[in-house]
């Protein structure tokens, strides 16, 4: 996961989406993920998905989404 999201950064996009980007990581270098998302966004949006409310709890915004429809 770690070599996608640098891949994903490498090319300088203008949004980053990641799916559960904490999600097979240990919490030490689950952090240090979210650390270096947040260190990017002021340059891009990034949109994450994620069932992990340490992770959601490191977010500027929730959006709740149930059976396809937004809460």
């Amino acid at each position: 996961q770690r070599v996608a999201i640098a891949r994903a950064l490498a090319a300088d996009p203008a949004v980053v989406i990641a799916d559960e980007p904490t999600g097979e990581l240990d919490r030490e270098t689950g952090e240090r993920v979210l650390d270096l998302l947040t260190d990017v966004s002021d340059a891009r949006a990034i949109v994450i998905a994620s069932h992990d409310e340490y992770t959601l709890d490191r977010t500027d915004r929730v959006v709740q989404l149930r059976d396809g429809v937004r809460q």
